[in-house]
C-alpha cells in the first residue's frame, strides 16, 4: 500500500486498486477545486502505474459518496462577480468526461447520498455501485440552477420521460430506481461492500471490464427498478411535452395525488431553472457525445453563476436556510425567449477543450 494525498482526498494503491477517496465526511465529502485537481493527478499516476488495475471511488463517512461541490464557496464568488464557477467547472466538467473514458475499469461506491458533483464523480463510471442506502438526486434546480456535471446528458438516456422528471423534480432515486434511470449498474448491499472491496483490490492485472461486471454481479440483489420506475406510465404521459407551461397544465389537469404533489414540487423551483433545464434536456437528447453536452452545459452554467436566482437558491437552501427563494422571475409564464438565449449561445472553443 503507497499512499500519496491525505486531508480531503486520499489517494493510494492497494494490491491492484487505485482507491480514490473524498474525505470531507463532515461535509458529506463535498467537493471543492481542489479535491478535482486531486482526483485527476490520482488518475495520471493510476493510469500510468501497471500495478493498478481498476479504480476504486469512495467516500469517507456513514452518510454518502458525495452531497455534490462546494456550493457555500462558488455563492461566494458569485456574489462579487468572482471566477470561480468558470474555473471550477470547467476544471469539473473535463474530469467528468475524462472518467468515462478512462481506460481502466472505474467503479463508484455509490453509498448513502449521491448529489450534483457526486454524480459527475461516479455516474460516468465503468461500473457503479448502489446500495441499499443510495440516495441520489439532481437537485439544481431548487438552486436556480440545472443538472450538470454531465447530467443532462445521462438524465435524457433515461427510459421515457423519467429523466426529464427527475431533472426537473429533484426528486431523489434510490438504488434500484437509480439502474432504471441509468444512472448505475447494480445494487449491493452495504453490508456487503468490504467483501467486495476487498475482491477488487485481488483482481488479476489487465482485468477486463466483462470480469469486473461478473465480480461485482456475483454480490448484487439483483433488483433493477424501484417505487418510481412503477410510476414510469404517468410520468411519460405527463412529462412528455417540450415546455414547461404544457407539463405544469398536464399536472394541474390530472388532478391525480402523484400529479398534485409534482405540481406543488415544481411550484417550489426556480422557474428559469426549469426552463434552461427542460430546454437542455431536450437538446441532450440528440448530443452525439457527453462532451457535447458538457461543452452546452458549461455555457448554461456561466450565466447561472451571474444569475439572481442562483445566490438566492443558495442563499435559501444553504445559506440563511429558510427555504424561502424569491425567484425572479417568479412564474414560468413570465420566462422570455430572451431571458433563455443567453444561456444557450455558442461559446469560444478555447473555453471548454477536452484532452
Amino acid at each position: 500500500m503507497s499512499s500519496v494525498e491525505e486531508g480531503d482526498l486520499v489517494a493510494r494503491v492497494e494490491g491492484a486498486a487505485g482507491v480514490i477517496r473524498l474525505n470531507r465526511p463532515k461535509a458529506i465529502n463535498a467537493v471543492t477545486l481542489e479535491m478535482f485537481r486531486d482526483i485527476d493527478k490520482a488518475l495520471d499516476r493510476f493510469e500510468a502505474d501497471p500495478a493498478v488495475a481498476v479504480i476504486v471511488l469512495e467516500g469517507s463517512g456513514e452518510r454518502g459518496l458525495c452531497a455534490g461541490g462546494d456550493i457555500r464557496t462558488l455563492w461566494e464568488s458569485s456574489k462579487v462577480n468572482g471566477d470561480l464557477g468558470k474555473i471550477l467547472w470547467r476544471e469539473e466538467y473535463i474530469l467528468n468526461a475524462r472518467i468515462k473514458r478512462f481506460p481502466k475499469p472505474y467503479i463508484a461506491y455509490m453509498d448513502g447520498i449521491v448529489m450534483g458533483g457526486g454524480v459527475g464523480l461516479s455516474a460516468h463510471a465503468s461500473h457503479r455501485i448502489v446500495t441499499d442506502r443510495t440516495k441520489l438526486a439532481m437537485p439544481e434546480v431548487g438552486l436556480g440552477f440545472f443538472p450538470d456535471v454531465g447530467g443532462t446528458y445521462l438524465l435524457s438516456r433515461s427510459p421515457g420521460e423519467i429523466g426529464t422528471y427527475f431533472g426537473l423534480t429533484g426528486q431523489t432515486m434510490n438504488g434500484p430506481d437509480a439502474i432504471h434511470a441509468k444512472f448505475a449498474d447494480a445494487v449491493v448491499p452495504a453490508a456487503k461492500w468490504p467483501e467486495l472491496r476487498e475482491a477488487l483490490t485481488r483482481v488479476r492485472q489487465g482485468v477486463t471490464a466483462a470480469e469486473v461486471t461478473k465480480l461485482i454481479n456475483s454480490f448484487t440483489t439483483g433488483d433493477t427498478a424501484g417505487p418510481v420506475a412503477a410510476k414510469e406510465p404517468a410520468i411519460d404521459a405527463l412529462f412528455s411535452f417540450d415546455r414547461m407551461e404544457d407539463i405544469l397544465a398536464a399536472l394541474k389537469r390530472d388532478g391525480s395525488e402523484f400529479a398534485l404533489a409534482t405540481l406543488k414540487t415544481l411550484n417550489e423551483k426556480s422557474p428559469r431553472g426549469m426552463v434552461v433545464t427542460l430546454k437542455l434536456l431536450r437538446l441532450a437528447r440528440t448530443a452525439s457525445s457527453l462532451e457535447e453536452s458538457l461543452v452546452r452545459e458549461y455555457r448554461a452554467a456561466l450565466e447561472v453563476f451571474r444569475s439572481d436566482d442562483f445566490r438566492e437558491g443558495v442563499r435559501a437552501a444553504v445559506i440563511d436556510k429558510d427555504r424561502n427563494p424569491t425567484w425572479s422571475p417568479p412564474r414560468i409564464e413570465d420566462v422570455t425567449p430572451q431571458m433563455l438565449a443567453p444561456y444557450l449561445a455558442e461559446i469560444g472553443a478555447d473555453e471548454l477543450k477536452f484532452n
